[in-house]
């Protein structure tokens, strides 16, 4: 069920709206369900239904008039709660409406069950699938009702109505998410012919920006140097950096100014202090895909084992993760990977604050990647094993989110996975085929490798050896056999991470033995002299920046 709330000044305009017939589509039956005392006259049910429904507004409004001869009624008196259930509920009974619409306005504090000063109110159906809940905010002692927060303890309610009726639990929000774009922000993209507003836009280049940057002042440099997106810094009179707005390049109001977005209201976590708190203590690390693939496959276990504070600090840096993807992935799975960060977006934040130096390892990594060219893997193995293990470690955030019942996250988090699994899928049909083309194995060789499985992983040999990617992973050990390692401890050794969410662990397997013996089946290249970490290079007609 979902409530939507909101004041009036008129009460008269509300109940003529509720029981008109004529004008409103869809209010084929109104009548009221439930009232204050049980006992409220009914213009649905009337004959004279002008008259009655005139009767019924002074009855409403009689406390707010006798407050208003003492000068004490609030100008926007009115309340209204309109309440709807699921497309896939059951029709609910009028009786079982008026206990929904009971225990709304005992939650907000409209009228508190068995307060004889409660506020007067009425419920009307006019519909199978919803009431309205109107009523007055003048108690019968002449004060003004006190319902602060009252979509959010409505909602309360509504979800504990779900559950005592067995209807549809909806999703529910923590208030943690991003606002949304306005109607007027999508009308004024579509005009323009963009499929996202400038809100989103900003928000994208934000959070990439924070992927990227090893601190809060390169963060700013680069959203400087992010084509089309405009920055305005505002400094304290020391010099120190007090928040950040930004805008899009001909976005502008109607006096041909710039439209700006605090970082705050483009995203919660990306309000100046929360950026400047994740960036502290950033370092970038030296074998930087190895060490973000480890800090990956090290995720699930700490979801499952560490504290909330810090499991909220590993999605957060798997948040920036992805976000980071598309500018490290080739074209064929850029588009995927852009919309798993957008959907992951969503499930990266909660209600719980996140220690973000449990996560500095990972986070430092994905830095140093941006700057650092991959290591050499003409087969494409190494990206496969990132893929497929930002899998696994997505699979242990739905887990997480769902255990905690974050209800949002979750949903985000299985959208992220879909685009994830396409993009992991992509990158697998070139690794898979370039491995078995380097080491093609016989029936005899395959059998061999089988008994190693069976041996090794006996509880997840028959998945393994049924799979069609059976063939990649036998030649893999073939390789590492022929390189002089034991297939039974080479096995045995990538084993030991995390495989039981895996959907290929034939595959996954194979892209960690390629990884673990790569040094063993190349030569190792001469060490290069250090080079210094390069900043962020302009581009070309960058924008303006305002200071």
């Amino acid at each position: 069920m979902i409530a939507k709330i909101s004041s009036g000044k008129s009460t008269a305009g509300l109940i003529r709206y509720l029981f008109d017939t004529k004008a409103a589509k869809g209010h084929t039956d109104p009548h009221l369900v439930g009232s204050w005392d049980g006992f409220a006259p009914d213009p649905g049910r009337a004959e004279d239904s002008d008259a009655v429904r005139k009767l019924l507004v002074a009855d409403l409004d009689l406390h707010v008039k006798q407050a208003g001869r003492l000068g004490r009624a609030p100008e926007k008196h009115v309340w209204h709660c309109s309440v709807r259930a699921a497309e896939s509920d059951r029709i609910l009974t009028d009786e079982q409406w008026a206990d929904v619409a009971r225990r709304v306005v005992h939650a907000t504090g409209i009228a508190p069950e068995g307060d004889p000063d409660g506020c007067r109110w009425v419920a009307v159906r006019h519909a199978p699938d919803h009431i309205h809940i109107a009523a007055t905010t003048v108690r019968a002692d002449l004060r003004t009702a006190r319902h602060w927060n009252d979509y959010l303890t409505a909602d309360r309610e509504l979800a504990a109505v779900e559950k005592d009726h067995g209807l549809q639990q909806v999703v529910r929000g923590d208030r943690t998410a991003a606002k949304r774009p306005t109607r007027a922000e999508q009308e004024k993209a579509k005009r323009a012919g963009s499929k996202t507003t400038a809100r989103e836009r900003l928000r994208a280049a934000a959070r990439t920006a924070v992927a990227a940057a090893a601190s809060a002042e390169e963060f700013l440099v680069l959203l400087e140097h992010t084509e089309g997106v405009l920055v305005d810094v505002n400094r304290f009179p020391s010099g120190d950096v007090r928040g950040y707005t930004l805008a899009l390049e001909g976005d502008t109001n109607s006096g041909a100014e710039p439209i700006w977005y605090s970082g705050s209201k483009l995203a919660p976590d990306l309000s100046w202090p929360r950026i400047s708190e994740r960036l502290t203590g950033t370092t970038a690390t030296a074998r930087p895909w190895q060490d973000a693939i480890t800090a990956i496959e090290d995720i699930p276990r700490a979801l499952a084992h560490d504290g909330a504070s810090a499991a909220q600090a590993h999605i957060t840096a798997l948040g920036e993760t992805l976000d980071a993807l598309p500018l490290l992935a080739p074209a064929p799975y850029r588009e995927e990977l852009r919309r798993a960060a957008a959907a992951f977006e969503r499930a990266s934040r909660s209600r719980i604050h996140a220690e973000n130096h449990h996560a500095a390892r990972l986070r430092g990594a994905v830095r140093a990647m941006l700057r650092t060219p991959p290591p050499n893997s003409p087969d494409g193995t190494l990206l496969a094993l990132l893929l497929d293990t930002i899998v696994l470690a997505t699979a242990a955030t739905l887990r997480w989110h769902d255990l905690h019942h974050h209800d949002q996250q979750v949903t985000a988090t299985r959208d992220a996975l879909t685009h994830l699994h396409v993009a992991a899928d992509q990158a697998a049909v070139t690794a898979l085929a370039t491995v078995k083309q380097v080491q093609p194995t016989s029936p005899a060789v395959r059998l061999r490798y089988e008994r190693v499985v069976r041996m090794v992983l006996p509880e997840h040999a028959d998945t393994i050896l049924n799979a069609a990617d059976w063939d990649a992973l036998a030649a893999t050990l073939a390789r590492a056999d022929t390189n002089g390692l034991d297939p039974v401890e080479v096995l045995r050794a990538v084993a030991q991470r995390p495989l039981d969410d895996a959907r290929y662990p034939a595959r996954l397997l194979a892209w960690r033995i390629q990884q673990t013996t790569h040094t063993a089946q190349t030569p190792r290249p001469a060490p290069l002299a250090p080079q210094p970490t390069p900043g962020p290079t302009p581009q070309p007609g960058g924008p303006r920046t305002r200071h």
